[in-house]
């Protein structure tokens, strides 16, 4: 998605940042098998938001299989195109799909009740609107469905990342795990068993 609202005018983090997001040098500090293996297994249906270059995609694309798929959501298509090249190269391709988004919505309502596993990391912060987003992301999980959360602790204040989970929270998720993770405040989402009450994210 990577976009948020600041001073009245909306900022899209530049695509350079991709390349950045995507270094080998990244898997250092956060190893992306570590953070979504305990959460991911073949055959899942995994949606990742503001996927940018794919650090996270790829890695997801080999841990749900050849019979899972990876929804890869951004903003922009330039991201999405170098995602798409970087899959073809690693043979993961036909596991993967991407869907550009717009400004106000993920655009994923076809998927609704689909999701097994959705990731959102250091997206939420860059977001206008943080309930429309987590309504949208509650009526895509299943039942049993799990969204892992990750904010950058550079960006992102304990007292915003509380806000930020009370917003979640009101939008029909729990709380289930904290995760420790590098330099950022993380939180695995369940949909409570409530969840019907949700506002439809059409009608928001």
């Amino acid at each position: 998605m990577k976009h948020a609202e600041a001073s009245g005018r909306r900022h899209v983090c530049p695509v350079w940042v991709g390349y950045l997001l995507a270094s080998p040098v990244r898997k250092l500090l956060q190893n992306p098998r570590k953070i979504l293996a305990p959460h991911v297994t073949a055959g899942m249906q995994v949606l990742d938001v503001g996927c940018a270059m794919g650090f996270f995609s790829l890695p997801l694309a080999r841990l749900v299989g050849p019979d899972g798929r990876v929804i890869c959501v951004d903003l922009q298509q330039k991201m999405l195109d170098v995602l798409q090249r970087r899959a073809r190269r690693k043979g993961l391709a036909d596991r993967i799909e991407t869907r550009p988004c717009g400004p106000d919505s993920l655009g994923i309502a076809d998927l609704a009740g689909r999701i097994d596993f959705a990731l959102a990391f250091a997206v939420v912060h860059e977001v206008a609107d943080a309930s429309r987003l987590f309504s949208e992301l509650n009526a895509a999980l299943k039942p049993q469905g799990r969204l892992l959360l990750a904010e950058p602790k550079g960006h992102v204040s304990k007292n915003a990342f509380e806000r930020t989970l009370a917003a979640a929270q009101a939008c029909g998720f729990t709380a289930a795990e904290s995760p420790k993770m590098f330099r950022s405040r993380a939180a695995v989402l369940a949909r409570r068993p409530d969840t019907g009450t949700v506002p439809d994210p059409a009608q928001l």
